[in-house]
């Protein structure tokens, strides 16, 4: 049940017929885990604890340097130094003291990250290289738990769900065969702060979308967005019956 200052906090989303009650309920229910605190998990991480997702789980390792504040919207220069985790802990608790926030500050083993989605309804992977992307969809995979995946670079951002609690679904490594570190991100190649913050916000609306029963449009899809011209392009990702990481599922 809501309480008398939750009835109040969320009153917006109880005036929607696709949120209600019910689904308000189901968002204080949920367990997220978010993987990478910095240009998508942070706004990912903002609008999900004003939602009143109930307990979220907030893994990185890195520190926050001056070049993180053009785009990584929950720091401030005075945050300069500190483990994004904690800094970020602390925020949301103070943007909606409802909730449950843990931290994990440190770069999460393949043990760990298969014993955290044990414990969480869906994950955000909000990281930034090409390894760490396929660990968490394999992860995610056996663990049968869905996954919401942004990237960005540039003006260039791109979207995609694979709800691994269906046995049909394809994954990351369908898409992405070939697990070579890719040699381009935000360090070398730059990025416009609005455009991955595009993204991580849509990370997070999804996630509102699944907990409180609405269909998404972008299950098995990629979405590529182009911020020089706003337009979108979709692809169906379709599953690889030789793919080494979903096919057994």
């Amino acid at each position: 049940m809501l309480n008398d200052d939750e009835l109040l906090r969320y009153s917006r989303h109880l005036l929607l017929d696709d949120v209600g009650e019910a689904g308000q309920q189901a968002l204080k229910n949920a367990k997220v885990l978010i993987i990478g605190m910095g240009g998508l998990g942070s706004p990912a991480s903002l609008y999900l604890a004003a939602a009143g997702i109930g307990h979220l789980v907030l893994s990185d390792f890195d520190k926050i340097e001056v070049s993180n504040l053009q785009r990584q919207i929950t720091y401030q220069s005075d945050d300069i130094g500190e483990a994004k985790v904690e800094v970020t802990k602390r925020k949301l608790q103070q943007i909606n003291p409802e909730i449950k926030v843990r931290s994990i500050n440190k770069k999460m083993p393949e043990q760990q990250l298969t014993m955290e989605l044990t414990m969480a309804d869906l994950v955000l992977d909000c990281t930034d290289n090409m390894a760490s992307r396929q660990m968490i969809n394999k992860a995610c995979v056996n663990a049968k738990v869905p996954l919401i995946v942004g990237a960005a670079i540039r003006l260039e951002g791109q979207l995609m769900f694979f709800d691994h609690s269906q046995a049909d679904s394809s994954c990351y490594h369908c898409l992405f065969p070939n697990s070579e570190e890719q040699t381009l991100n935000c360090s070398n190649s730059g990025i416009i702060g609005p455009v991955v913050g595009t993204i991580g916000t849509l990370q997070a609306l999804e996630a509102i979308k699944y907990f409180v029963g609405l269909p998404s449009g972008i299950k098995n899809k990629l979405k590529l967005f182009d911020g020089k011209t706003l337009d979108w392009q979709t692809f169906t990702i379709n599953k690889d019956p030789q793919c080494s990481v979903c096919r057994k599922h």
